[in-house]
């Protein structure tokens, strides 16, 4: 069976363009579940080495191109491209630069609408300095 995504949207829906889609429905495929990545390199010492995040920005938007560039990573181990998700996540523990951060958002989706949840949290267990994690679900070929 050949994979298909399709946006599925309520009959009555504003006509206006949102980032996110309120029902993805996928057949076919493979389905792929990314675990969260922040700004932080992923492959990171356990128990967690302060040390190991004195690099990071401290503003959303680069985090969040930098959280994006690592889902990107993952998509391509499996053969995936941002189209290929249908159902992401993104975690903030500020929303200052929030309008910068989902045109950076805009930039990897394009006009690509996956079902999508944003929420702001008091903090990520990863370091009290990454401001971002994401984390996706995908149906590839």
């Amino acid at each position: 069976m050949t994979r298909k995504i399709e946006c599925l949207d309520w009959p009555d829906r504003l006509d206006v363009w949102t980032p996110y889609s309120m029902a993805v429905k996928a057949s076919g495929g493979t389905t792929v579940y990314f675990a969260g990545v922040t700004a932080a390199p992923p492959y990171h010492h356990h128990p967690h080495r302060s040390e190991e995040f004195d690099t990071l920005p401290d503003d959303l938007p680069t985090q969040t191109r930098m959280a994006l560039e690592n889902i990107k990573k993952s998509l391509a181990t499996v053969g995936g491209t941002f189209k290929d998700i249908v159902f992401f996540q993104f975690f903030s523990t500020t929303m200052e630069g929030a309008p910068e951060a989902g045109a950076i958002r805009k930039e990897y989706f394009g006009d690509h609408r996956t079902a999508s949840t944003t929420l702001q949290v008091v903090r990520l267990a990863t370091d009290p300095r990454c401001l971002v994690e994401v984390n996706a679900i995908a149906v590839v070929d």
